[in-house]
């Protein structure tokens, strides 16, 4: 038995096919694979990416996406354009809060971000595609599989995972990333960056930071061992010591 996990994606398409191609080396072009979330903002074709994966998810590839923070955004704008994910500290709008990636994303589907608020919300409703919307809208919050449980942003520790807020699934920092709870299965996750893919014993972070220059981690579960897939290779992540920092 094997799984594979992708991290965060943040409209890198290339970086995508570029961390899919390793997981095909070595598993094959049927190999089952996850993705933690956040397939949308600051990479150049947020787009691409999710046409990537909904057409690899029609044509009956093994692969999951789990709903990431920054995937609400998009679909919540078309929606319910005056929402505030209030997961933010900042309380700003998703295209004020530039560092969120609202810009990049609206290029992406062909929409000038600098156009007046109304103006370009009416673009955005004429240019981004109904499919796109329900697809982003109606990713699961998270995949469990016989190797690992899979979420964007990781659980609130000692909480049943039937009884877990969504808010915790896809924002929940420090009160997880701290804690030296077993949760029972591996939880595999990213939104919080790192330099690459780190094992933590109770929980594997996979989102090396692509978002910021860097590669996108896959990483291979095993039953016994966990490795990052690199264009030479395998290299073994054995489990660090917690916290993250």
């Amino acid at each position: 038995m094997r799984l594979y996990v992708i991290g965060d994606v943040h409209g890198h398409l290339d970086k995508l096919k570029a961390a899919h191609d390793r997981v095909f080396r070595d598993g094959g072009r049927d190999a089952v694979i996850a993705h933690v979330g956040d397939l949308i903002d600051r990479g150049p074709d947020s787009r691409g990416v999710v046409e990537y994966l909904m057409t690899g998810q029609a044509q009956g590839r093994p692969w999951t996406v789990t709903r990431g923070n920054h995937d609400r955004f998009l679909p919540q704008y078309v929606m319910q354009p005056d929402w505030v994910d209030p997961g933010l500290s900042s309380r700003l709008h998703w295209t004020l809060h530039t560092a969120l990636g609202a810009p990049e994303t609206l290029r992406s589907y062909g929409v000038d971000p600098t156009l007046a608020p109304d103006r370009m919300l009416a673009e955005a409703k004429r240019a981004v595609p109904g499919a796109h919307v329900a697809y982003l809208a109606s990713l699961p919050l998270y995949f469990l599989h016989p190797l690992a449980l899979v979420v964007h942003a990781g659980v609130r520790p000692g909480v049943d995972l039937q009884d877990q807020a969504e808010e915790d699934l896809v924002w929940i920092r420090q009160d997880f990333l701290n804690s030296p709870l077993d949760h029972g299965p591996l939880v595999v996750h990213g939104h919080t960056a790192i330099q690459t893919a780190t094992h933590y014993g109770n929980r594997l972070n996979v989102d090396g930071g692509a978002a910021y220059g860097r590669p996108l981690c896959a990483v291979v579960i095993e039953r016994n061992s966990v490795h990052l897939l690199t264009d030479d290779g395998r290299l073994p992540l054995e489990p660090e010591n917690l916290p993250c920092g």
